[in-house]
């Protein structure tokens, strides 16, 4: 069925509650006096409650009306937020390189508002030494800890030991502050073209190492897609 309110001669009624271009209530009137006024002010009657009785009808510029609604839509359809759970794969005896490079992906997620399952692979004789795993998973949390929090403790799974870190920040903020940032960049290199190409260079630079980051691991929707170690 169609969602879509009946306007005009498409309303089939003897009479309606009729409400006024600017919301004043007109009362309740002949089908056709109604009508009659909407095409005096060069309007759409719409049919707003259709289950009242009588049924409430509006004067309103209809094609205005839902070009308006659709943008509103289109605007917060913008402004949803999805948690996504990004995942990062080490080793027990991970290099310390290595660690710092891989830190840097799981801090730059939880900036975005996102969280993050860390993943301890072990391999041969490293099973035996669980407690290499958990203190690296420790060590990561306290590292991280001003940008999020651990959501589930390290646990065993099979031959991997696994961690959450969830954000501090929420999805919509974190979205809304890297608006802000781009905004401020381009009134910038505007104001000063010159002095901003070093920045967009650089900047440059760090969207490749997100897009890197990002490929190593991808978001979950709604499976997780382990990272590249």
């Amino acid at each position: 069925m169609s969602t879509e309110p009946r306007i005009n001669d498409r309303i089939r009624v003897p009479e309606v509650r009729l409400v006024g271009p600017s919301g004043e209530q007109v009362g309740i009137v002949p089908l056709a006096k109604a009508l009659e006024l909407a095409q005096e002010y060069d309007l759409d009657l719409v049919e707003v409650a259709a289950s009242a009785r009588p049924p409430v009808c509006k004067l309103m510029d209809y094609g205005k009306f839902k070009y308006e609604s659709a943008m509103k839509a289109r605007e917060a359809r913008k402004n949803q937020a999805h948690t996504v759970i990004k995942e990062m794969k080490l080793r027990p005896k991970i290099d310390p390189h290595d660690y710092d490079t891989k830190k840097g992906h799981v801090v730059r997620f939880l900036k975005q508002g996102d969280k993050v399952k860390i993943t301890i692979m072990f391999r041969g004789r490293e099973q035996s030494r669980p407690e290499l795993g958990y203190r690296l998973l420790q060590r990561l949390a306290e590292d991280v800890q001003d940008l999020g929090f651990v959501e589930s403790n390290p646990k065993q799974d099979g031959r991997n030991m696994i961690m959450v870190l969830g954000p501090h920040k929420k999805k919509t903020e974190a979205m809304a502050e890297a608006r802000q940032a781009q905004e401020a960049r381009k009134a910038e290199a505007k104001a000063n073209p010159g002095r901003s190409q070093n920045a967009a260079d650089l900047q440059d630079a760090e969207t490749a190492e997100a897009h890197e980051a990002s490929a190593e691991a991808p978001a979950e929707a709604p499976a997780e897609a382990p990272a590249e170690a």
